[in-house]
This record gives structure tokens, sequence and C-alpha cells, in this order.
């Protein structure tokens, strides 16, 4: 299968570094329920995505999948420096300067691009956020992440946070597409210290939340754009100024995914969808932190 001559854009984050907006996940389908052995299955996935050009990897403590990334790195023979990789903490989380040592182990490198403190959830107060940030800035000081940010979180969960950091996070990734667009977030997020948005579950309105709302629109900008439904869903998000992050273990469907980065949306294709998914609303993580009817 040739490789598509597609370069995947960056997007500048508020600490200068650069992000490629779409980028290949190893949670989901490639979640280990422990450490265990090494799955020689997720190595070879991850390596047909970076033969593919995703060079963008995001990984996670939780996943139990560092040390497949890892490997998959290494195997790849793709220089360090044309990755980013993400990697989050969440089990360490009461000491995150050993945590992320304990990552880079598995993962064999010696920094990673970005890293994410995985949950809020684990805080039983403002001041429980603001240390672990605390952390997160000696990490970023000490070279192990070029970056630093947060995932899941919501606005309550950044102001705390940003009352006390000097390093604001450059980024938050959370569960986004057309039927969880988290009414004023990511405004707040542009508004307060330009921390980028990184959208997990991009595919949903197609994988999981079907017959929707969205079905007519998206099948009609396939048609239009000559790709599948997936391709308009990650556009969608690209096209707003968020990283889109999605996986598979199908080489085709991988490659398909690239050609998001062939066409853009109009403003107005953009708007409709995004008014099609407001009619709808369907959450696939976290739902026992969230009431049935709450979109936040």
């Amino acid at each position: 299968m040739a490789n598509l001559p597609v370069e995947i854009p960056s997007l500048k984050l508020n600490d200068g570094t650069s992000i490629p907006f779409l980028g290949y996940g190893t949670g989901t389908a490639w979640y280990k329920n422990n450490a265990g052995s090494l799955d020689r299955t997720t190595v070879e996935a991850i390596k047909t995505a970076i033969k593919l050009g995703f060079y963008h990897l995001d990984g996670a403590e939780m996943y139990n999948t560092e040390p497949e990334l890892g490997v998959a790195i290494k195997e790849s023979g793709v220089p360090r420096e044309k990755f980013f990789v993400t990697t989050k903490v969440i089990r360490e989380i009461n000491d995150i300067p050993k945590a992320i040592d304990a990552s880079l182990k598995k993962l064999q490198l010696e920094y990673v691009d970005l890293y994410l403190i995985h949950s809020p959830y684990f805080a039983n107060s403002d001041a429980d956020l603001q240390r672990a940030w605390a952390e997160m800035e000696i990490v970023k000081k000490s070279g192990k992440a070029r970056s630093i940010g947060v995932s899941n979180y919501l606005q309550p969960h950044l102001e705390a946070t940003l009352k006390t950091a000097t390093i604001p996070p450059s980024i938050n990734q959370i569960e986004y597409h057309p039927y969880l667009q988290h009414a004023g977030l990511i405004p707040f997020q542009n508004a307060n210290q330009n921390i980028a948005s990184a959208a997990y579950g991009p595919l949903i309105p197609i994988t999981k939340a079907k017959p929707g709302p969205c079905d007519v629109i998206l099948e009609k900008l396939a048609k239009k754009y000559y790709v599948s439904e997936g391709e308009i869903a990650l556009r969608w998000a690209i096209d707003q100024g968020i990283v889109a992050i999605t996986t598979s273990g199908k080489e085709q469907r991988l490659s398909d995914y690239l050609r998001a980065m062939a066409f853009t949306l109009t403003p107005k294709e953009v708007k409709d969808i995004s008014e099609a998914g407001a009619e709808k609303h369907f959450r696939v993580f976290w739902n026992d932190k969230f009431a049935a009817d709450d979109r936040s």
C-alpha cells in the first residue's frame, strides 16, 4: 500500500512548541488490563501507523501500552526528533516526577513531547489540582516533557489550576465530537492563556451514536469530498483548530484517515455539522461523573 503524499500540519501551542493536528492513539483498542508481557500485535499496529506517516503518537500510563509504544518507535527506524510523543499520568499522580521517570523508562525515551494529567477526578479539592500542576511544572523545567497539559478537565478544574500556575497548560485533551461540544469550555480555554484542545473519540457519531441528526450531513459531505464520513468528522475538528486523536488496527482505514489532510470544510459546513450535533447529546467516557443531560 503506497503512502499518501500528505503532510500532517501542526498547531502551535502557547509555549511555542507545535503538535501535529492528527494523532494515533494507543488506548481504546490497544488497552491492556495489566502490564504483562509485550503485545507484538500492538507494536506492529503502531509501526504500521508510523510507516503511513503518523508521527504523533498518543499514549498513557494507564493504557499499559507504553512499552509497546517505545518498542515500535525504536523498531521503526524513524529519528526521534520526527516524533511527537504524548503520555499521561494518573495512577502515580501523588509523585509526578517519579511517574515521568517510570514512563520514560518504559518508552525508552529521554523526554516526551507532551505530558498530561489524565483526568481531574483524583482531586478532592482545588489544592489537590494545584499541587499536581506544580509537579507538572517541575517535569517541564527538568526537560523530561517539552509541553505539559491536562485531559478531561472542565472549566472549574482549569480555573483552579490557573490560579497558582506559573506555566499554563498547553492543551486539554477531551472527548469531543458533534454530539459532545462542551458548551463554553473551548471558548474559555481560548480566552485564558490560549489553551489548545485535542479531541479523543472524534468518530463517535459514526462508530457509536448512529442513528443521529448528523447522519445526513456527514453522508452528504462524504460524497461531496469523495471521502468517508470518518474523514469528515476528523476534518470538522481540525477545521476548528482542534487536534484529533484516532486509532485503528487496519492499515487501509489509517490510510483513509490521512485523506482528511487533503481538503477543508467550508465555515458553513463546519457550522452545519455543529448545529446538527447540538440536537443530540451522547457521551461515551466518564459517564459516571455526569448527569445524563449534562453537556459540560
